[in-house]
């Protein structure tokens, strides 16, 4: 990253988009987002300088539709492909990840133009974490659809804010084939945050 971004809160337009995934993901592991922001040679004012720009574009009264501001900020997308949803035909745009090469920021946009989610998915052609037990469910190593994949049947849950996701499901310790515990497995823009055991409540 150039030295300009060290030396000022000021952003190139369109600003990194990164810094507002980051952003959320900070309230889980701030020390993992400390650790990318170095990588990125970002600061945390400018973190949350990006983040104050991104809500005040979501909330302005002459904002553009959800698919159009991520084009304005994040420009034309890498991909765009046709996914069937029941009897729709949904348009899904995506574009890369400065920090995880082997993702790619996924907007799915219905007919008509709302968006149905915005999250992180695994890049076509990327070989996602082999996922067997919940030793293996470590932050930030897979995604909404891969945890789902791996131990279904699952269970949404509501997520506890906006841009999170939280599932149900059983899953192995990792010894010798211990019976499947109950988790809940919590995720910021689709990328896993963190996986809590279900304990039974004492009598």
């Amino acid at each position: 990253m150039s030295s300009a971004h060290e030396a000022s809160d000021a952003f190139p337009s369109p600003f990194p988009f990164i810094l507002v995934l980051l952003r959320r993901m900070a309230d889980h592991h701030p020390g993992l987002v400390e650790d990318a922001l170095r990588e990125l040679g970002f600061s945390r004012a400018q973190m949350r300088e990006a983040n104050k720009r991104w809500q005040a574009m979501q909330r302005s009264p002459r904002r553009r539709a959800a698919a159009a501001r991520y084009r304005s900020v994040l420009g034309p997308p890498e991909t765009v492909t046709t996914h069937r949803v029941g009897d729709l035909n949904c348009e899904a745009l995506s574009w890369p990840v400065p920090l995880w090469p082997d993702l790619r920021f996924e907007v799915l946009v219905a007919p008509g133009g709302a968006v149905w989610h915005e999250w992180l998915v695994r890049a076509p052609g990327a070989a996602g974490p082999v996922l067997r037990t919940a030793a293996d469910l470590t932050p930030w190593s897979c995604t909404v659809d891969e945890v789902a994949r791996a131990f279904a049947p699952v269970r949404p849950l509501e997520g506890t804010a906006p841009t999170r996701w939280r599932l149900a499901f059983t899953a192995p310790d990792g010894d010798a084939e211990p019976p499947g515990l109950p988790r809940v497995a919590e995720f910021t823009w689709g990328l896993l945050q963190r996986v809590e055991t279900v304990r039974p409540a004492s009598r």
